[in-house]
């Protein structure tokens, strides 16, 4: 009995060992698992269901090109809900925790990154052109880190005459813009030539933050428009349903260069389609990851826009819906 009880003892001895080896190496091959995703952030300047667009299609373009979440890659998202500080804090959250690259959501987003770093790529979105938002150096060069996909304000131009395409009687424009955003100014700009080569008055109000469109708005709405044109703008994506309750109100259609704000109450826009928007940039992110290199990589502009109406707003206001329209069904979604 005594060797045998020996003998047992050898053996837990021995079995207690090879757990520990065994849950030391797959303790190890966990961190090693770990240590191998490639870290990646994304930031969102604020939470809204347009920009949430541009998110998905920059995530399902890195998992079509063969980098998934927590699979070879880890994407921190950090979401700002439009504080300046929020956005200064999450890249710098980011930076030190050895991102490969930045992907930001929107003109804010863009700018704080490129404030905080000129080494990591960033990769933009849901932003102007470095230009516009005034990224550019005294030499007219963008940052040498800054890439992804841009919009010009161009295309402001087809948005307003869509108006008159869907509404030849409108005699008033009305908008609202962020006169501390220069995205903002600057589509202003596009839009006063717009209205004047199509014979429309242009009635605009300054607003300083999303907490004050509401009444901005509805002291516009009192001047007596007959359409409100929603301004490619950080404040009107992140207030635009207080601005769609108050102009439903005043029986005031939404017309917008942002395809993504009719699924949220406009009528009809033509502008950038915001999930492929940021499907465009999300391809240049898995470029930048296969060949771990910028050489052939810049900022490059949006390259689908399309013209989308929203049925039941057309139908509300009694609006024909014509030929050539990407048709959204809300009731139905």
């Amino acid at each position: 009995m005594k060797n045998l009880h020996g003998l047992n003892k050898t053996h837990q001895l021995l079995f207690l060992i090879i757990a520990m080896l065994c849950f030391c190496s797959c303790n190890n091959n966990q961190k090693t698992k770990n240590v191998s995703l490639i870290e990646i952030g994304f930031i969102d300047a604020f939470e809204d269901a347009t920009l949430a667009k541009a998110r998905n299609g920059f995530v399902d373009a890195l998992q079509q090109n063969g980098f998934k979440n927590d699979s070879n890659v880890h994407i921190k998202f950090l979401n700002a809900q439009g504080d300046i500080s929020m956005l200064t804090q999450a890249c710098q959250s980011m930076l030190s925790g050895n991102v490969k690259f930045i992907a930001t959501n929107s003109t804010m987003a863009t700018i704080a990154a490129v404030k905080q770093t000129k080494d990591v790529p960033i990769f933009m979105m849901v932003a102007p052109r470095p230009d516009i938002a005034g990224l550019t150096k005294a030499d007219g060069k963008s940052p040498a880190n800054l890439f992804g996909v841009y919009e010009t304000l161009f295309y402001i131009d087809s948005s307003i005459s869509i108006i008159h395409q869907l509404k030849p009687d409108v005699k008033k424009l009305g908008l609202i813009y962020n006169q501390a955003e220069t995205q903002s100014q600057d589509a202003l700009e596009v839009v006063k030539k717009a209205c004047a080569n199509n014979n429309i008055a242009l009635l605009s109000l300054p607003v300083n933050s999303s907490a004050d469109s509401k009444i901005v708005t509805e002291a516009l709405l009192s001047k007596g428009i007959d359409v409100f044109f929603a301004l490619p703008d950080n404040v009107i994506f992140s207030s635009f349903e207080t601005i769609a309750k108050s102009c439903e109100k005043s029986n005031v259609p939404i017309f917008t260069s942002e395809a993504g704000l009719v699924s949220r109450g406009a009528v009809a826009s033509y502008g950038a389609d915001f999930y492929h928007w940021g499907f465009q940039s999300g391809e240049q992110a898995a470029n930048f990851l296969k060949s771990n290199s910028t050489k052939n990589l810049q900022p490059e502009e949006v390259k689908l826009r399309i013209r989308v109406i929203n049925k039941q707003k057309a139908e509300q206001y009694g609006i024909i819906i014509p030929a050539g329209f990407e048709v959204i069904d809300t009731v139905s979604k």
